[in-house]
């Protein structure tokens, strides 16, 4: 369980150039829970996930992971971190050899390195053959899955996904989606989602925590967070389309999905 507690953190404190990032923030993640954090630019998310991955020095208030404290260094085997693009990351000569270079840097032995890279990359859907290619041979998405896998061969208890399909075309987006939610997730990773996709939070999300200038102006699940028009608004986010389409036709509902939009129309047709 990951429990966060009054964080704040300021920029360039005592300069002209100070910045509040965060205020006072409180929340925590359960086990098995995927928890995604939303927010426009400039809201806190970034670093936020950075102070929780032990990235950014914490500077107030708590952070404990299953008991450690963030600053523990211990807690760069439990929590592993996706930025954007991690593609632009990928530096060896073959996939294998890419996905197997942080759990070496661990000390692993080399058969533990080889079953950890067999299972990280069927996680993410990319297939044995691909293992002495290139990365840079490969395609974006498959790209994208093979950075994932670098980070999921470290075997973290918790997962940070840092808009995890930015950049991707909708077939390499949904392939993706299906592979971390599915056989990432039935593996026990607990995942926080960082994204402005309501339509991805919609479908995968339990609980959703809003920021908004560096504050918290929201936790609760995704539907309860679509009937919030003026949080929405303060933030920057929109509803998913279905959501949007039910609103337009005047129906006080919401639907995360598009099964749940038809069962609504057609119960008020």
């Amino acid at each position: 369980m990951i429990v966060v507690k009054d964080v704040s953190y300021t920029y360039m404190t005592g300069t002209p150039f100070e910045k509040i990032a965060l205020k006072k923030i409180s929340f925590d993640v359960a086990q098995g829970e995927v928890l995604a954090i939303a927010g426009h630019t400039g809201s806190g998310k970034s670093t936020l996930i950075q102070i929780i991955a032990g990235l950014i020095k914490l500077q107030s208030g708590s952070i404990e992971i299953d008991g450690l404290s963030v600053d523990d260094k211990k807690i760069r085997r439990l929590v592993g971190i996706v930025f954007q693009y991690p593609e632009h990351q990928l530096f060896e000569e073959t996939v294998e050899s890419d996905i197997a270079f942080a759990p070496k840097n661990f000390g692993l032995s080399e058969a533990e390195v080889s079953a950890r890279v067999d299972e990280a990359m069927r996680q993410v859907g990319l297939d044995e053959s691909l293992k002495k290619v290139s990365p840079f041979e490969l395609s974006g998405g498959q790209r994208r899955r093979a950075a994932i896998a670098g980070i999921l061969a470290l075997k973290p208890k918790y997962l940070i996904l840092d808009e995890p399909t930015a950049g991707l075309d909708p077939p390499a987006k949904e392939h993706l989606l299906k592979e971390i939610f599915g056989a990432i997730k039935i593996s026990g990773v607990t995942i926080i989602l960082v994204s402005h996709n309501m339509e991805d939070i919609a479908r995968f999300a339990n609980r959703v925590v809003v920021l908004a200038q560096g504050e918290i102006i929201f936790i609760g699940t995704p539907r309860e967070l679509f009937a919030e028009e003026k949080i929405l608004a303060r933030a920057g986010l929109e509803p998913p389309p279905v959501t949007q389409l039910l609103r337009t036709l005047k129906l006080n509902e919401s639907a995360l999905t598009l099964d749940e939009a038809e069962r609504i129309l057609t119960t008020n047709h």
